[in-house]
């Protein structure tokens, strides 16, 4: 089984799978392709497909989550099929207990992935594919948690995180809040990356740095922060990230600039 997945360059992962109505549902889509990448494979997203890939969708393989999940549990089961729809590798069904969504569909996907933790994966080319092969750049400038339309006008390309990906930072926008409800600060202008931990994020730099832990609540898109000697919150308001933490007796409110 392994030497099949060993003939598959990339790993082509939907933003909507058809289980459900919206994107990145649970934040399916990005976990997935964050744990294959992790694992050495080269995820792309089905409308970012790189030009090769492009020319030959064989030679990748299409991810399709199984959802199975029941009232008391959450069920996963990813099952990867080629360029004819024929099936080549099914993992086992990850299960986990954990009553959040979010963290339960985490949860669930890792432990599907046990299946590829035993494979020594490498991509190896057919002749036909090495004697028109070119060089080819991967970018994964859009690997955005949110599935977020894209910045108009980036200024700084930049290299962050181990699985070396390549951004655009975007341009610092103007918070919304009131100069009576906070002390102004300079909006942090360092792009931020998302990595999925157990019960919420870690944002690192381009370092990569673990910049601040983010512990999710029971409401959508506000996270506990512990920076330092920093407690506060990140919370999404107009389509913006915000860092907001007591100092000196005042509230301080930072923009972030963060890719989810």
């Amino acid at each position: 089984m392994n030497g099949q997945l060993n003939d598959y360059k990339y790993i082509i992962v939907p933003k909507k799978f058809d289980s459900y109505n919206i994107q990145n549902k649970h934040q399916t889509s990005t976990t997935i392709k964050h744990l294959f990448n992790q694992r050495g494979y080269q995820a792309v997203y089905d409308d970012e497909l790189p030009e090769d890939l492009r020319k030959n969708r064989c030679l990748g393989l299409l991810v399709n989550l199984e959802d199975t999940s029941s009232l008391f549990s959450t069920k996963t089961t990813l099952v990867l099929r080629d360029c004819q729809s024929i099936e080549i590798f099914r993992t086992v069904e990850g299960k986990s207990k954990i009553k959040e969504f979010r963290p339960a569909y985490t949860d669930a996907l890792k432990k599907s992935f046990v299946s590829f933790d035993t494979l020594q994966y490498k991509y190896m080319p057919k002749e036909e594919e090495k004697e028109i092969a070119g060089p080819i750049t991967v970018s994964f400038k859009n690997d955005v948690k949110t599935l977020e339309e894209k910045p108009k006008e980036p200024m700084v390309v930049q290299e962050a995180t181990t699985e070396t990906q390549s951004f655009k930072s975007m341009e610092p926008v103007p918070s919304s809040m009131k100069k009576a409800d906070v002390v102004a600060e300079p909006i942090n202008s360092d792009l931020l990356y998302a990595q999925p931990i157990e019960n919420g994020y870690q944002l690192v730099d381009s370092t990569p740095k673990v910049r601040l832990k983010l512990v999710e609540t029971s409401v959508e898109n506000v996270f506990l922060v512990s920076h330092g000697d920093k407690n506060g919150v990140v919370f999404k308001k107009d389509d913006k990230w915000f860092f907001e933490y007591a100092e000196n007796g005042e509230k301080v409110l930072k923009e972030l600039n963060v890719k989810f």
